[in-house]
């Protein structure tokens, strides 16, 4: 079991950034688990804050070497904030809360999460994701329980009708089939620019902009990514930056344009921060939601 200890910043908002990476599961006040399929095979990483500028991480499994090199981008050791010189209510919740954006560079992992998000409440999205894993994965090395999402090999052998015990229907099924199936090309992606890695996305059937985005800010930590096509997020930009209660994609575009270089940032600053007042008739939505357009 291999441990190692992790320097960190005394004001880093530990919580916020890693939780951000949306596959690490927080199991204590300060304590992490993320368990992954690696390169180097399956594994789980565990960090714990135990001083204010000290992480203690241990992990285990034949990834475990793997996922011990990877926490330091997991809090943020990538991300640069140097020019981000946020003005007004920004400028407010970043004084409030700053935080870094960590990235997995696990892209098979954002692209199952995000596309079994497409189109569905996300409470729904996060079971159906966790069904998979206990249904056609593994368990996780360590002393904690839990599942490993299947590899793309194995969801490649997949048929659409598999999927409907996990809440799936034959559309996203049949997106993630596809995926998976291409994962191959794809593997080194992660070395590659946000703006790239995008564009080699979109190019599948089934990834549109919404999708690409969530990867890109997951996988990559992407400062920039911007998810056009969601029911919520215009909303809360139009109402923390112009005081307008809705907003379309295109109004949010124009008034996150200022922010160019740290889109992303601010999306998760106004998403923390509660987002636009809800009137009208209620609908049974949970976090990002229903999504629109992916």
């Amino acid at each position: 079991m291999p441990v190692r200890t992790i320097p960190i910043s005394p004001t880093l908002n530990v919580r916020d950034t890693v939780r951000g990476a949306k596959n690490p599961v927080m199991v204590g006040p300060t304590e992490f688990l993320w368990s992954t399929r690696t390169p180097d095979g399956i594994g789980t990483l565990a960090m714990n804050r135990t001083k204010a500028g000290l992480i203690e991480a241990e992990a285990w499994g034949p990834g475990s070497e793997w996922l011990l090199d990877q926490a330091p981008r997991l809090l943020g050791d990538d991300d640069n904030v140097d020019d981000f010189r946020p003005t007004g209510r920004i400028r407010d919740l970043w004084r409030q809360a700053p935080f870094k954006l960590g990235r997995t560079d696990r892209l098979w992992d954002a692209l199952v999460g995000a596309v079994i998000g497409q189109k569905v409440q996300t409470k729904n999205a996060v079971k159906s994701r966790r069904l998979l894993a206990r249904r056609f994965g593994e368990r996780s090395p360590g002393p904690a329980e839990g599942w490993i999402l299947p590899g793309p090999d194995t969801v490649a052998d997949l048929g659409y009708y598999d999927f409907h015990p996990l809440g799936v229907e034959r559309k996203r099924a049949e997106i993630l089939i596809r995926t998976a199936r291409e994962m191959p090309r794809m593997e080194d992606l992660t070395t590659k620019t946000p703006a790239e890695v995008s564009a080699r996305l979109r190019r599948l059937r089934g990834i549109g902009p919404w999708t690409a985005a969530l990867v890109t800010a997951v996988a990559l930590g992407d400062p920039d990514a911007v998810p056009v096509g969601d029911y919520h997020i215009p909303n809360g930009v139009a109402w923390a930056l112009a005081g307008e209660p809705r907003g379309t994609d295109e109004r949010m575009v124009e008034l996150l344009e200022p922010f160019r270089g740290h889109r992303w940032r601010v999306i998760r600053l106004i998403k923390a921060d509660g987002g636009a007042p809800k009137f009208g008739p209620k609908l049974s939505l949970t976090g990002d939601g229903l999504h629109l357009g992916r």
